[in-house]
């Protein structure tokens, strides 16, 4: 479902994706303020360069491009093998049978530290709630494989914020994942909290940093170092030399996830975790699971309807994934999404009269892609010392397009770019698509992200297969086309065989899952919402339309949504489907 440039989405995607390096002095605080906010709000964890990060994805359906598989890695064990199976038959594998040892493990809450280096250094201890409730985390216990539920277990990094005393009747626990994959939903809860003060009337909000993220054994790959020139580097080759090294990249960075975290590569699937979930739901004492889900999240939350379809409660599925996208569909789609919220962006920077990239959206787009061409030659200077090159440039561009409240961050650092030479601000925001800390350590989220898409899929593309698709990008997107055509190559040279199995959501007998698309959402497309409702299965999937910019629709803080989202989440009002909100 997701690929190299382009996979499923975060940060708000998303899992929350911190602005590292020194930050320039340019930047006053309320921008770096409002980047901190949109890289929580957004994917953010989308991708760094071209043939190496990740951005999420939507996008339409279609017969794969014929692509080599991976010859050198050993086949993915335990429930990657039932779950492809059960994809075929359309029934969901059965639920393996858990341990009382696990399903009846008492959680040790304790206050939660400040977020570590996996997790995203950048931020303090959560801080206490109105009220004066604190945040209390604990890890929960699963099974590193659940076709051996006795075997070895891994611990799974969980926090919650208690319901508020008095008020209305507790409904339970409201689980969150942020997107990604790959973001630390330990560290990104308390910072939405504000967003989800209103829900704490009715439910402990609860969230975790899923397998192989965060301090869920988070997935290592390179280090500090070697992950800032694998970012950096040429992410767009234009000779067969330069191919060959974007494979070799890819090729080292899998060695290094094998080296550091190869026992945990095969079980770092999508289902795997979805499985996880419920064993969260049940030893936090809920009969059912209510969920919010964010970007990856709704794919994620799909996947846990498909498998226990009696256990949905009350759930909410905002930026909604397409699960039906095959990696090159998905890919092309998010590209497009991405070159409208370019436009749009666009349209209103030149409206006024200090646009930095001219007076109309034909000369911004120009003026734009020249800046990329310019960079692929010769990479520009920022005042950390380091370089902005093509690939940051680009990623730094797409980490604003997340949500509406970066556009002036943008403007800023194109301006600075084109008018004085300096990448600063745009390499800033390429630091928080790819996960940098401030000391220039960097989170599990790109690492993770890699690791969870490549174990579920089974298929790599050659540079044969990219060149092919190539015209059909750069058609999509002159700006994001290239890089996201050649971040198909991800999971080439990867130690794991995928599980290859589709994206089965079909859910009936599910409970009602309320569906949030936004119409110039980037990273995940708004078509996918159909999409998702279609595949859900009739009369489960209702559809709610917010007619607007960003990633993600709740905390857009549009007060039309907000109110069909509460109304569900909290009283069991399910607005009618079609409803929408600008």
């Amino acid at each position: 479902m997701r690929s190299a440039r382009s996979a499923r989405c975060s940060p708000s995607s998303a899992g929350p994706a911190r602005a590292g390096s020194a930050r320039p002095a340019r930047i006053g605080t309320a921008l770096a303020a409002v980047l901190a906010l949109a890289a929580g709000a957004g994917c953010g964890d989308g991708g760094g360069d071209g043939g190496q990060g990740a951005r999420p994805h939507g996008g339409e359906s279609s017969t794969p491009v014929s692509s080599s598989r991976s010859t050198d890695g050993a086949s993915s064990a335990g429930p990657s093998a039932s779950s492809a199976s059960a994809s075929r038959t359309g029934s969901p594998p059965p639920a393996p049978s858990l341990p009382a040892s696990l399903t009846r493990q008492r959680p040790d809450w304790s206050p939660c530290p400040a977020p570590n280096a996996a997790q995203g250094s950048d931020t303090d201890a959560p801080s206490p709630l109105p009220g004066g409730t604190r945040w209390e985390c604990a890890k929960i216990k699963v099974p590193l494989d659940y076709s051996k539920p006795k075997g070895r277990t891994i611990g799974i990094e969980t926090i919650r914020a208690k319901k508020r005393k008095g008020g209305a009747k507790r409904i339970g626990s409201l689980l969150f994942n942020f997107g990604g994959p790959g973001g630390s939903g330990v560290g990104s809860l308390p910072s939405f909290a504000k967003d989800y003060e209103k829900l704490r009337s009715r439910y402990d909000l609860v969230s975790f940093d899923p397998r192989g993220v965060g301090r869920s054994e988070g997935v290592r790959c390179l280090s500090g170092k070697q992950m800032d020139a694998y970012f950096a580097a040429d992410g767009t080759p234009d000779t067969s030399a330069e191919e060959k090294r974007l494979f070799a990249r890819q090729e080292a960075f899998a060695k290094g996830c094998q080296k550091r975290s190869g026992d945990l590569l095969p079980h770092l699937t999508t289902e795997n975790t979805a499985r996880d979930m419920d064993l969260m739901r049940q030893v936090l004492g809920d009969r059912k699971l209510h969920y919010f889900g964010i970007s990856y999240g709704t794919e994620l939350g799909g996947v846990y309807a498909h498998l226990y379809p009696q256990k949905v409660g009350r759930a909410v599925f905002d930026a909604v994934v397409d699960p039906t996208a095959s990696p090159e569909r998905g890919s092309l789609s998010q590209t497009s999404g991405f070159q409208l919220a370019l436009d749009n962006f666009l349209k209103t920077c030149t409206a006024q009269s200090n646009c930095p990239v001219g007076e109309d959206p034909a000369e911004g787009r120009r003026r734009i892609t020249d800046l990329l061409t310019d960079l692929d030659a010769e990479p520009m200077p920022t005042d950390s010392g380091r370089k902005l090159t093509e690939s940051l440039a680009e990623g730094g561009i797409s980490q604003a397009l997340y949500s509406k409240e970066t556009w002036q961050l943008l403007a800023q650092g194109l301006d600075e770019a084109l008018t004085d030479g300096n990448g600063s601000t745009l390499l800033l925001l390429a630091d928080a698509l790819n996960g940098r800390n401030q000391d220039g350590s960097y989170s599990t989220l790109q690492s993770a992200l890699t690791a969870i898409s490549c174990a579920d899929t089974r298929q790599h593309f050659t540079a044969r297969d990219i060149k092919s698709m190539l015209p059909d990008f750069t058609h999509a997107s002159p700006v994001f086309g290239p890089m996201s055509a050649w971040g198909l190559v991800q999971c080439h040279g990867w130690p794991v065989q995928g599980s290859g199995s589709s994206t089965d959501v079909r859910a009936t007998g599910s409970a009602p899952i309320l569906l949030v698309g936004t119409t110039g959402d980037p990273a995940t497309p708004y078509g996918g919402t159909r999409r998702m409702k279609e595949r859900l299965g009739e009369g489960v999937g209702v559809e709610l339309t917010h007619r607007g910019e960003g990633h993600g629709a709740y905390d857009s803080r549009n007060k039309c949504v907000r109110s069909k989202v509460d109304g569900y989440l909290l009283r069991g009002h399910v607005p009618r489907d079609g409803t929408s909100c600008t």
